[in-house]
């Protein structure tokens, strides 16, 4: 059995509009005498994928203004509870108030969701190759609740290198039954095992993950594996 390494990628900074998050990337694990390696894993947190790519709104801070940002984030407005909302966003993906998010955002602003979650961590994948010649997986996270169940843990909204999904519908358990219907979530799995690490006070937004089996590596997308299809949904 595979040992994982969870790693912190410390001494980012705050990450503005525009800036290369490659590149912070880089600098940061440079500094920290880590050098990245074929099928390594970059996890990193969604909040600072949309602040890069200009996901900031201006915010006035009432709960009027607050409810039309969410609302003009969602698909569809499933539950209503005084200012919150739980939401299907355009992504797909049920959460609270459509990912709109305030917390360790500039005072007057709010940030988004990444438009597109899975073709940022394609191009960040892309380009740790080009500059560094290194196959890496990358896997774009963020805090979600689940239903049901008190407490949060970070889910993964974009992914690029690594299998989202290890169907095992057809193979056996230890007693030799055949399984059925299991389907291991693994870049949430990803997802949650990099939160204890990273914190939500700490300004860590980067994590690196080694030794990950190789058989976890390969093509797919969140959007396309991980959202569930309407005629597949018992809840719709």
């Amino acid at each position: 059995m595979n040992e994982l390494r969870v790693i912190p990628i410390v001494g980012v900074g705050i990450v503005e509009q525009g800036d290369d998050l490659v590149d912070l990337l880089l600098s940061a694990t440079d500094a920290q005498g880590l050098t990245l390696e074929d099928q390594d894993l970059v996890i990193i947190t969604s909040k600072v994928v949309s602040k890069s790519e200009g996901q900031v709104v201006p915010f006035d801070g009432s709960e009027e203004h607050k409810v039309a940002l969410v609302e003009g984030e969602a698909r569809r407005i499933l539950r209503r509870r005084g200012p919150l909302r739980i939401t299907e966003s355009h992504h797909g993906f049920v959460c609270a108030n459509a990912g709109v998010d305030l917390s360790n955002a500039t005072d007057g602003t709010a940030v988004l969701l990444p438009k597109d979650p899975d073709r940022s961590a394609r191009r960040m994948q892309s380009e740790i190759k080009r500059r560094r010649g290194v196959n890496v997986a990358v896997v774009i996270t963020d805090t979600f609740g689940r239903v049901w169940r008190n407490g949060v843990t970070d889910v993964a909204l974009g992914s690029a290198g690594v299998k989202p999904i290890l169907d095992l519908r057809g193979t056996t358990d230890a007693n030799g039954r055949p399984l059925e219907a299991t389907e291991v979530a693994i870049v949430d799995e990803i997802a949650g095992a990099a939160n204890l690490v990273l914190g939500k006070a700490m300004g860590t937004p980067f994590a690196l993950l080694r030794g990950l089996d190789s058989s976890y590596f390969g093509e797919g997308s969140i959007s396309k594996d991980m959202v569930r299809s309407a005629n597949d949904d018992l809840f719709r």
